[in-house]
């Protein structure tokens, strides 16, 4: 796992036949500069770029998004809300791992160096390389317990942490443009 400038992303991409597009090196610059936690589907993506005024087609976001997610620049996740989100892949020691809650999708994010260990270890073993390694831990939050999940609450029920940090995340992609 190697963290990428835009330079070194546009050796690989050369050396693999492929060029290092304006559309690319955009998307490769956002992910750099999101806040520590941020996760970004391939429509969130298209929404801050097009509020940035970068015309990127949502299908170019989505054609990157996968290659740069298959050279191990990005991580895609599985979360709770049906579709895949994106960060940047960190090398160790900022490798981490998800608990999320299936009711809310509030995402907690973890670290546990054995799981690593355990990954590179097995890789070795088989003769494979490590591009990334994620545990995606399924939960109900504490607050969907106590509103009585899964029967009583209703269908677009969201716990007050999660209204709490989007209102914060809100706040702050508001002061930062």
């Amino acid at each position: 796992m190697a963290y990428y400038t835009a330079d070194s992303l546009k050796a690989e991409l050369n050396s693999k036949g492929w060029r290092m597009t304006p559309q690319r090196e955009k998307i490769l610059h956002l992910f750099q500069n999101l806040p520590k936690g941020d996760h970004l589907s391939a429509e969130e993506l298209h929404a801050l770029l097009e509020q940035r005024s970068e015309s990127i087609s949502l299908s170019t976001i989505y054609r990157s998004v996968k290659l740069m997610a298959r050279m191990g620049i990005l991580r895609e996740l599985e979360l709770a809300e049906g579709h895949k989100h994106y960060e940047l892949n960190q090398p160790y020691p900022h490798h981490h791992h998800h608990v999320v809650c299936i009711q809310c999708n509030n995402t907690i994010e973890f670290r546990d160096d054995t799981i690593l260990k355990h990954s590179l270890k097995q890789c070795k073993k088989e003769g494979f390389q490590l591009i990334d390694c994620q545990l995606t831990v399924m939960t109900i939050c504490p607050e969907a317990i106590r509103k009585g999940w899964p029967s009583a609450l209703p269908t677009d029920w969201c716990c007050t942490r999660v209204i709490s940090e989007r209102e914060a995340k809100e706040e702050t992609r508001k002061l930062t443009q």
